[in-house]
This record gives C-alpha cells, structure tokens and sequence, in this order.
C-alpha cells in the first residue's frame, strides 16, 4: 500500500502513515474539490517547508519525501481562478445584516477599570466613525457604586452609549457568569465588532464568548483597522512573530479581537455629561454556578513590575554578553527612576524572569524613553516597543534591526556604553526629580 510521508514542524522527525485512497463518489469528489482550494493557499508555505527538510535528509527518505509531493500535487484544473479574500468572501447571511455599532468590553476587577478599557475606547471610536455607528461601552459587575462609576466614566472616552449588567453574583470574575452576560447582551443587541483587552481576565471571557456566539475572535491584535466592504481587518503577528497576518472574519458576527494593554494610544479624556445607559438584567442566581470564590489572594509581586505603563525603560539584550552584565542595564534604570526589561533570549537564558520581557510575548510598553542595549530588534520585540515616543538603540550591528525604527542609533558597544551613560546622567539629572527627568 502507497504510504504518505509527514514532515513535523519544527523537527526533522518524519512519520510514516497509511494512505487510503478516496472512495470515487460524487460527494468525494467535492471533497477532493473543496480541499484542493485550501491547498492552493498554503501550497507556497508547506513547499518551503518541505524544501527546507530535503536538504539535511538521507537519500532513503527524500524518496518519501519526492513519493509524498507527488500524492499531494495540486491539478491546476480544480484550482481557483484567484486565491484573494475577494474570490472567498460570501453574501454575509440575512440574520447578520441587522449586526451594527462597535462594543468595547470595559474591564474592572475589584472597583478598578484596567486602563486598556480606556484605551480600546480609542480604538473603538476611530472604527465606529470610519462605519458611522455608535460607539458602545459594555459594563459588567456587581451592584454598587464602583460600576456605575465605570458606566459614566466611560462617556468620557468616547462612548455614545453604555449597557449596563449588574448583579452580586458577578462580585467576583467566573467565566460562567460574565459569559452569560456579555452572550446575553450580544444576542439581544446584535454589535458587529467586539473589543476585549488580551489581559488575564480579558482573554479568558474573549474565547469563552466567541465559542458560545459560534464567531472568530483574532488574539492579540497590533493593529485594528476597517476596510472598503466594512469588514474588521485585525492585525497580528504569526509564526513566531516573524510575520504580520491580518485576519477578517468575513461571515460570522460580531467580529471579535482581543488587544493588549498600551499597543493602543490611551485617548484623552473629555468631561461629558451621561448620555444613554441601558440597563440589561441577569437572570442568574448563585446556586446556578459551578465555580465558588473562596478567597482572594493578591499577588505578592505584582507591584514589582511595572513596565507597561512605565514613563522611561531601560532594557538589555545578548549584546550585553553574560547574565552578570545586566547589572549596567538595572545601574541606569535605577538612576533614571525607570523600569527595567529585556530581550526575549535573556529570558530564556534564565538571566532575567519573565515579568521583565518585552515583545510579543512579554510586555508592550509605550514610554516617552526607551533605552535597549544590545538589542537585536526582531520583530517580536518591535511590536512591543515601536509606540515609545523616543526609542535610544545600542548595538555593535550597523545592520542591526532595531534600528530600522530607532529614533536615535548608536553603533557602540553597550559594554562601554552604558556606564558612560550612567556617568553622564547622574552628573546632569541628579539634582533633578523624577517628574523632572521624566519629562
């Protein structure tokens, strides 16, 4: 019997598998059909890829390899005339027509608004005028005046109206409650964009949601835009971070993605008087659910990092050499009244923990001063850093990356560097105060 050969992503380790031919049916061949589409666009992708592995394979197995391609040869007469999102959209279905206005979910824990609430508020707004529909801020949490505060406050950001959930059982975060919730106010209101922060919490309640709505939801977004036809064009880096895909979710409503907290710009807040609040109830009582909160236990570190919405950030790279370097990145921090951070390989190196990593899977930071030492500038850093109004880039590399977007390169050896920075600032800022450097 004919066998396929699958190549794993990632390691060179090939598994041989059976291959059953198709029975010859009508309803195969459709299948067939509709399978050589997807084909056709991941075909250049896993031909790389497959190309790649040849090169380090045994004789013996490229013979699989060249048995393999040929079994999964795309005919050019069953591929599409063109492989564009155009080509693949469809008639957005009659029930999803009455979808209108962009929600943006306003997270609060404990009486507190998590700031990236305020700042998808800015997101939001700019979507809602390019579609020329409301703006909604979506309120959820226990009875009291915490909530209403967040429900007012959000009128100051942007918000045209706000729908307001409240009831003592969502006292605490449970994935079941907030899940019927914000599901219920989905389903009665119809919101064709829905924006939740990429926090704990936020991703979380994001995924749990668009599973029950039967949606997409697009994790981690960069970038937020809407194109010609009106559909959410949500951008975000995929393999590993080395590219940016930007991912539509053309036939389904709402349209949903989840944003980190400072990628987006924090707006400025306007005083505005209370316009509509729509006040939805929950009909949920605590017997109905599963998870119970026993006790809440802070985190005992976390006020140690504070990268995010930290003002200056200094951060350090394998450029610096050796885990006892990073010293001279903490000395300048220190000085400065900065936050410290790193590279993601420092982290992985064990030298620094992983509340301190900037990037695409640490921290994004938008600070008025950003300081990286040694510091290739991959794009998983880039997307972490490249909101900083003024980015300082130290690096040996003429070529290196990071300064294809640095305000200000320096071909230096940050060894040398940055205790002569350290010199020169404590001579100039430390009469000064911190408020002062910062600004």
């Amino acid at each position: 019997m004919p066998t396929a050969v699958e190549p794993y992503r990632g390691t060179r380790t090939m598994v041989m598998r059976p291959f059953v031919p198709s029975v010859r049916s009508a309803k195969a061949g459709a299948e067939r059909a509709r399978r050589a589409t997807g084909q056709v666009l991941i075909r250049p992708i896993f031909d790389r890829q497959l190309t790649l592995l040849e090169s380090d394979l045994a004789p013996k197995a490229r013979g699989f390899l060249g048995e393999f391609k040929r079994m999964t040869k795309v005919s050019k007469a069953v591929a599409p005339a063109t492989s564009s999102r155009a080509a693949a959209k469809r008639e957005l279905p009659e029930h999803f027509k009455a979808y209108k206005h962009v929600w943006v979910f306003v997270e609060q824990e404990r009486g507190q608004v998590h700031p990236v609430s305020w700042e998808l508020m800015g997101a939001g707004r700019r979507l809602a005028d390019k579609l020329k529909v409301d703006l909604a801020a979506v309120v959820i949490g226990p009875e009291g005046e915490a909530t209403r505060d967040a429900a007012l406050e959000s009128f100051c950001y942007g918000a045209d109206l706000t729908y307001l959930v409240t009831d003592n059982v969502l006292l605490e975060y449970r994935n079941e409650a907030y899940t019927k919730a914000l599901s219920e106010l989905v389903n009665k209101y119809k919101p064709e964009i829905l924006l939740l922060g990429a926090t704990t919490l936020g991703r979380d309640l994001a995924g749990s949601v668009a599973t029950t709505l039967l949606t997409g939801l697009t994790a981690d977004c960069t970038a937020l835009d809407v194109d010609a036809d009106g559909s959410l064009a949500a951008t975000r880096p995929t393999f590993g971070g080395s590219l940016l895909c930007t991912i539509y979710t053309l036939n389904y409503r709402p349209q949903m993605a989840t944003v980190r907290p400072r990628v987006m710009p924090m707006p400025d807040r306007v005083v505005r008087d209370a316009a509509r609040i729509i006040i939805h109830p929950l009909n949920l009582v605590e017997d109905d659910i599963v998870t119970k909160v026993l006790s809440f236990i802070p985190d005992r570190d976390s006020e140690i990092s504070n990268l995010a919405y930290a003002d200056i950030v200094v951060a350090g790279g394998l450029g610096l050499g050796s885990q006892e370097n990073f010293h001279l990145v903490r000395q300048l921090a220190v000085l400065l009244g900065a936050e410290y951070g790193c590279s993601r390989p420092l982290v992985q190196r064990g030298w620094v923990t992983s509340d301190r990593q900037i990037g695409q899977t640490g921290k994004t930071i938008r600070p008025k001063l950003y300081i990286a030492a040694g510091i290739s500038g991959a794009i998983q850093h880039r997307v972490g850093v490249e909101g900083a109004d003024l980015i300082v880039a130290i690096n040996t590399d003429k070529n290196a990356p990071i300064f294809d977007f640095a305000h200000i390169a320096i071909v230096k050896d940050a060894m040398q560097l940055l205790p002569a920075l350290t010199a020169a600032f404590r001579a100039r800022l430390l009469p000064l105060s911190r408020a002062q450097i910062a600004s």
